[in-house]
């Protein structure tokens, strides 16, 4: 971390909740969380706006972890390429999968529907300025409603956000998420080298 956070022994109020369920759920604090805490009233603030719009997402947790991967791939960042990288191999059922669909999701043999979705979140990330009524239209057109066109497109412009914040502070990814299988890690490390 290229910040001064705050420490788990230090934390108070919000900051230490919050610590206190990550370090419950995982087993550890998430970079993510403490490269909020330069300025401690924020980490709070994003904690309740990622729950809220988490808890409100129409489509599934699949969804969601698609298309940050792919948003991910773009923005890039490595280390949220990595996270959800390795949440997706349940998802897909291997890292075989997860590679195929970060390497080209358009010939990873996903359904027409998961295709549309991340051409979309892709355009997004790579520059939202030359999204047309076409994208709209052809998301509709393989079943997505409107409150799930604008979910997808809150999703991938959040990572956007979020992953740009997390490498401007030097947030790395957790061992965890480093896999020891080259063949699975390389494609995924997008930006930084961990």
């Amino acid at each position: 971390m290229y910040l001064q956070t705050i420490a788990e022994d230090e934390a108070t109020g919000r900051v230490a909740e919050i610590y206190d369920v990550q370090k419950s759920q995982m087993g550890f604090i998430m970079e993510t969380a403490k490269s909020f805490t330069p300025r401690p009233d924020l980490l709070p603030i994003y904690t309740d706006f990622i729950d809220k719009v988490r808890g409100g997402f129409s489509l599934g947790i699949r969804e969601w972890r698609l298309i940050t991967l792919i948003a991910a791939k773009h923005v890039p960042s490595t280390y949220c390429s990595y996270v959800y990288g390795k949440q997706l191999i349940g998802d897909l059922g291997s890292k075989e999968a997860v590679v195929a669909v970060q390497e080209d999701f358009r010939t990873a043999g996903l359904l027409e529907k998961d295709v549309e979705m991340l051409a979309y979140a892709e355009q997004i990330t790579k520059d939202a300025s030359k999204i047309t009524q076409g994208h709209i239209d052809r998301l509709r057109a393989v079943g997505f409603s409107d409150q799930q066109i604008c979910d997808i497109a809150l999703c991938a412009s959040f990572r956007c956000f979020v992953s740009r914040f997390f490498d401007a502070t030097g947030a790395g990814p957790e061992a965890v998420y480093i896999d020891d299988d080259a063949a699975f890690r390389e494609p995924l490390t997008v930006g930084k080298s961990y």
